[in-house]
């Protein structure tokens, strides 16, 4: 029998098709907060919660032993048009406690009172000791059937769609630190396979700092705040870190990654991904292959430059989840691919020289391709932060059939911590039942109890062998979609505490990463080291990390010790030889536009047509125009609107990725000091134009961003001391002339024949 649908679910749920087919197609601007246009006065007419907007969905309805319900995703949200108690007994008051009469004390019989702060007190969580700060969205993955020879993974067939779950996040800081910081990211993405739940658990940086977890809580310590102060938050510009890091040279590699401009990833959206580890994949006949597996983002690997991520960090703390969810919102899906680079599963996993179980070493791309696999494109925003993107677990031992580890001794220590800390964090085993976390596969574990148990067992035999429940569950076969550990031999060896010599290496790939970077590169490089380890105290720590450095380049190491006022060390081994690998450069090479934000400078008064005109070729190429203006509101409102997204109070350079003037607004009335310290007096007594436009411009140069004017706009340039002629300065006599050029420098993330290179 057909359970019968709640009328209020049912309209919603026409409410949310509605929506989704008026929008479908991504809304322009992003970042309307809600699906309707609240009313100025507080509504009094009792209806029923809003469906969530179009770009949103939470977590597929399966229950919490794996099994589809085929019910509404409004089943499981608020329902009713009126406010009740977590037992649904409706309320007609929740601004006030009963008291003995309107000025006596509150009485402790007050039952809603002592839910409602009760539940509040327990609402947070533990945070994450790592990777606290996150963003996360829903999406699919597309497998292209490349793997077949390698895997008997199901999901990675040719045309299987299967549902994924992908968390970003920063490593050091706490969930209410600011997104661009310096750091590590961690690209968790949870596969909902029909074979079981697969966790690809990894970083933006192919290699980690340590090579044995046992050192894990002793990098975590060193990176994390000083425990006297708390303090620095969210950044390793600090003398802990460096201490760890200089004494422990195994982390040179990745702490060289960490201070290119890959510590500063300009997009989740423009942020590659990799497994860190070497896995071994099981094919249908059980040969097996090692493997290392790469996400590459459809839109190019692109960063902020290091000035625009400060200042990003202080006006809009929350920069990369709200580009994702914006982007997300507006139709311009992420995507990135799945690759795998292939190693033979020889004896002494070996490759090129390379020791395959070392977490610290990568193998560059010229001696092994990375061959693409499948397609994930993110398109949905979760409904609830907390329900899907806090409560979200991922765990490294989530395998599915054709998926296996490797003797990694970081990944072995992987494979324990991971399920350890979700009992702790989430209160209990039974986190696996969380909606986020659900398997789409059915689920049969005789695992019983225990905290937030919220499946519902029968069968009085949680044991086999049994016959009390007529022997259910029965174990599969190979032949039946078991999951079989690869039977590798283990050798016999005596106990010891230590690493395979190979693991002595700490020098030459951090020199292949350093030989592989552009001269613009290595300028950053260069002051990310001068910056962090000018925030140590320790001389001595500065004096180590130069050694470190020294073994690394000598150059390097000489840029550096300029900047610090400190003498250029001897290295103390001789440099490697190493051939540079290209593909581990971010810049020359050119990528979609698509997602990208172009802010449109319009003083209201100016060439509004030309303004409607770039507006719409901006959508029409995928990207996302904000229009720009002295003052809020809607320009031209008796004829076609055009309506201001921004104004010189609250835009910022760092927010677009390109700026086109149509105008040269003049100050306007709050570009004085005292309202707004953008607009300093001096400033806006001396010039014509609002200073804040000029510093606007003037920043978005010095970030090598694209720029471009027509009309009035050419004025503003040049008072900003921008005349036509600079690098990825664009003139024209319409809107319509500049946009194509300043699309095409897009394409090439910025104007980088603005910086000139030293190193």
């Amino acid at each position: 029998m057909s359970e019968k649908k709640n009328p209020v679910a049912a309209a919603a749920d026409k409410v949310v098709e509605k929506v989704q087919d008026a929008v479908r197609g991504g809304n322009e601007i992003p970042g309307v907060p809600g699906v309707q246009a609240p009313p100025v006065e507080e509504p009094t007419e009792p209806r029923g919660p809003l469906p969530p907007k179009s770009d949103q969905r939470g977590p597929d309805t399966y229950s919490p032993t794996g099994q589809p319900t085929g019910a509404s995703q409004s089943r499981v949200a608020q329902d009713g048009p009126n406010l009740t108690t977590a037992q649904g007994a409706r309320l007609y008051d929740t601004d006030h406690s009963l008291k003995a009469g309107p000025r006596g004390p509150v009485l402790l019989q007050d039952h809603h009172l002592r839910e409602k702060i009760t539940h509040f007190d327990h609402e947070r969580i533990p945070e994450r000791v790592v990777h606290a700060r996150g963003a996360a969205a829903h999406g699919v993955f597309q497998g292209y059937g490349a793997a077949a020879g390698i895997t008997r993974a199901a999901f990675l067939a040719e045309g299987v769609e299967t549902p994924v779950f992908v968390r970003f996040s920063t490593v050091l800081g706490s969930r209410g630190s600011a997104d661009t910081v310096r750091d590590t990211r961690g690209f968790a993405t949870k596969f909902y396979t029909d074979e079981g739940v697969f966790d690809l658990v990894g970083n933006n940086i192919p290699v980690f700092f340590i090579q044995d977890a046992v050192k894990f809580p002793d990098v975590i310590h060193a990176g994390k705040p000083h425990p006297d102060r708390e303090i620095p938050q969210a950044q390793s510009a600090h003398d802990t870190f460096w201490d760890f890091v200089t004494l422990h040279t195994e982390a040179t590699h990745h702490t060289l990654w960490n201070m290119s401009d890959r510590g500063i990833p300009r997009s989740y959206r423009m942020m590659e991904g990799f497994g860190v580890h070497t896995f071994r994949l099981v094919n249908a006949q059980g040969a097996t292959t090692l493997v290392k597996f790469h996400w590459k983002p459809k839109l190019g690997v692109h960063s902020l430059v290091w000035e625009e991520a400060q200042i990003t960090a202080g006006v809009d703390p929350d920069f990369h989840r709200r580009d994702l969810a914006d982007a997300i919102e507006a139709g311009a899906f992420p995507e990135w691919e799945l690759g795998v680079q292939t190693f033979p599963d020889n004896e002494d996993q070996m490759f090129e020289g390379i020791d395959l179980l070392d977490p610290t070493k990568i193998v560059p791309e010229e001696l092994a391709p990375v061959r693409p696999i499948g397609l994930m494109t993110l398109n949905a925003n979760p409904s609830n932060y907390f329900a899907e993107t806090e409560q979200v677990a991922f765990h490294v031992g989530h395998l599915v059939p054709g998926i296996d580890v490797t003797n990694d001794p970081l990944m072995q220590g992987r494979l324990f911590s991971y399920l350890d800390t979700q009992i702790s964090r989430l209160g209990g085993p039974n986190f696996g039942q969380l909606p986020i976390n659900r398997t789409h596969a059915p689920v049969n574990d005789m695992l019983r109890d225990g905290m937030h148990q919220t499946a519902v067992h029968r069968g009085v035999a949680p044991y086999r062998p049994n016959s009390l429940d007529g022997g259910c569950p029965f174990l599969a076969g190979a032949d039946t979609g078991a999951y079989i550990e690869v039977p590798v031999e283990v050798p016999a060896a005596r106990k010891v505490r230590d690493a395979a010599a190979s693991f002595d290496d700490h020098f030459s790939q951090a020199r292949l990463f350093w030989l592989s970077m552009s001269p613009t590169e290595r300028e950053h490089i260069v002051a990310a080291y001068t910056f962090e380890l000018g925030k140590c105290w320790e001389k001595a720590v500065k004096e180590r990390a130069l050694k470190v450095l020294a073994n690394i380049d000598p150059e390097l190491c000489t840029q550096v010790a300029a900047g610090l006022g400190l003498p250029v060390p001897e290295a103390s081994l001789p440099p490697t030889a190493v051939q540079p690998s290209p593909a581990l450069s971010q810049l020359g090479r050119d990528w979609p536009v698509e997602g990208r934000i172009i802010g449109i400078v319009t003083s209201g008064a100016d060439d509004l047509d030309g303004v409607r005109e770039v507006r719409r070729a901006v959508l029409d190429a995928g990207m996302v125009p904000l229009v720009i203006a002295p003052a809020g509101g809607v320009l031209d409102e008796g004829g076609d609107p055009v309506t201001v997204q921004r104004t010189f109070a609250t835009a910022r350079s760092t927010e677009f990725d390109a700026i086109v003037l149509a105008g040269a607004p003049a100050p306007a009335a709050d570009a004085y000091g005292a309202r707004d310290a953008k607009a300093d007096d001096d400033a806006a007594v001396a010039t014509v134009v609002d200073p804040r436009l000029l510093l606007m411009v003037t920043e978005a140069y010095r970030h090598g961003k694209a720029i471009g004017a027509w009309g009035e706009g050419v004025g503003a340039l040049e008072a900003a001391g921008l005349p036509e002629g600079p690098v990825g300065v664009v003139f024209g006599e319409t809107g319509a002339s500049v946009l194509p050029a300043v699309t095409r420098l897009l394409g090439g993330h910025r104007a980088w024949g603005r910086f000139t290179p030293a190193v």
